[in-house]
């Protein structure tokens, strides 16, 4: 059964930091492309990140400079440090593992910022 677990969410202020993770099993981690979608109230899911299986980034514009993405294989775990976070990064984050024909998802962990 395969399982991606998001944790790291919370409530944080503008201009705060947070590290978000998603752990995965049932998958053969270090073969797929990792990535962090968010989903804001009221608006469609939009990728913010990815990472490729052999370790190369992207992200989207709105988020360059402020978002990290980063894995480690041996934890089966994908990361997102969340830098100079701002209210308009309020969003539930979501994990997928994809690779080929197979796409996965995590339940998401939920991101507010307010001061």
């Amino acid at each position: 059964q395969v399982q991606l677990v998001e944790s790291g969410g919370g409530l944080v202020q503008p201009g705060g930091s947070l590290r978000l993770s998603c752990a995965a099993s049932g998958i053969a981690f270090s073969l797929y492309a990792m990535m962090w979608y968010r989903q804001a109230p009221g608006k469609q899911r939009e990728l913010a990140a990815s990472i490729t299986s052999g370790g190369n980034t992207n992200y989207a514009d709105s988020v360059k400079g402020r978002f990290t993405i980063s894995r480690d294989n041996f934890k089966h775990t994908v990361y997102l440090q969340i830098d100079s976070l701002k209210p308009e990064d309020t969003a539930n984050y979501y994990c997928r593992a994809d690779r080929d024909y197979e796409a996965y998802w995590g339940q998401g962990t939920r991101v507010t910022v307010s001061s």
